[in-house]
C-alpha cells in the first residue's frame, strides 16, 4: 500500500457528529414546498478559481465525501487532480475545509450540498470520474426516496462525465448493491463491472471501508463506465 496522509486529530479534532441531518435535506428543493431552516445551499453557478489553485486541471467528484479521508488522501495522491467532495452534514464539510486550508491543499475543496439537487452548475464532460462509496443505505423501503441514488442522478453524472468516464461505487449492504446494478440496467447509461480489490484504483480507504476490512465485514466494489451519448 502506498504512503498515506494522515491526518492529525489532535491538531484537528474531529467533531462529534449526527449520522443523520434533516431527512428533508435528502429531497430536491423542488420538490419541496418549504424548506428545512438548515437545508444545504442550492448551488446554480461553480466557483472554480475560488475552489482551486489551477482549474484546468482534471476534475474528480466525490459525492458523499463524508469526514473527507478519501477525499484528502485522493488529494494527496493525486496534486494534478481538483478532487470536489458534495457532503450533506455541514459540520463535516467544516471540518475538511479546515483541514484543506491548514494542510495548504490547492486541489481539494467540498462543498455542504445536497446530491438531490443535481449537479447542473458542472459543465458537461468535464468530470475525469466520479466516486459514490458507502452511501447511506436508508434500509427501511420507506426511506428508500431520500437514497440519491436515482435515475436522474446517473443521467446529470453521464452528462457530467468525460466519454467513457467512470462512477467507482462501493457498499457493504447487498440490498444497497442490487439496487443500484438493477437501476444501472434500467437506465442503461452506463455499463457496470464488479471489481476485485486487487483492480480496484485506489491505495487509499474511506472510513468505512477500513472499518469493514478489519472487522471482516464483506464489501463489494463496482466501477459503472458512462456510455458516450453515440454509443
Amino acid at each position: 500500500m502506498l504512503q498515506q496522509f494522515l491526518i492529525d486529530y489532535q491538531k484537528y479534532p474531529i467533531p462529534r457528529v449526527r449520522h443523520h441531518v434533516n431527512p428533508q435535506s435528502y429531497l430536491a428543493a423542488a420538490d419541496q414546498q418549504k424548506l428545512p431552516s438548515l437545508y444545504p445551499p442550492v448551488i446554480t453557478q461553480a466557483k472554480w478559481e475560488q475552489w482551486f489553485t489551477d482549474i484546468h486541471q482534471p476534475l474528480v467528484l466525490d459525492i458523499g465525501s463524508g469526514r473527507g479521508g478519501f477525499l484528502l488522501n485522493h488529494a494527496w495522491h493525486f496534486p494534478e487532480k481538483n478532487v470536489l467532495g458534495v457532503e450533506i452534514r455541514n459540520i463535516l464539510v467544516e471540518w475538511t475545509m479546515r483541514v484543506i486550508s491548514g494542510e495548504q491543499f490547492t486541489n481539494a475543496h467540498v462543498l455542504w450540498y445536497s446530491a438531490a439537487n443535481g449537479f447542473s452548475w458542472i459543465p458537461n464532460s468535464s468530470v475525469e470520474y466520479a466516486t459514490y462509496l458507502f452511501a447511506d443505505p436508508w434500509p427501511k423501503k420507506r426511506h428508500h426516496k431520500r437514497r440519491a441514488f436515482s435515475s436522474p442522478f446517473l443521467t446529470d453524472l453521464q452528462r457530467v462525465l468525460v466519454p467513457h468516464g467512470k462512477l467507482y461505487l462501493a457498499t457493504d449492504r447487498a440490498d444497497v448493491a442490487e439496487q443500484q446494478a438493477a437501476m444501472l440496467e434500467e437506465h442503461q447509461g452506463f455499463h457496470l463491472a464488479e471489481l476485485h480489490p486487487d483492480d480496484w484504483p485506489f491505495s487509499f480507504e474511506t472510513d468505512q471501508q477500513n472499518f469493514c476490512r478489519r472487522k471482516n465485514i464483506p464489501y463489494r466494489l463496482f466501477c459503472a463506465t458512462a456510455n458516450a451519448n453515440n454509443d
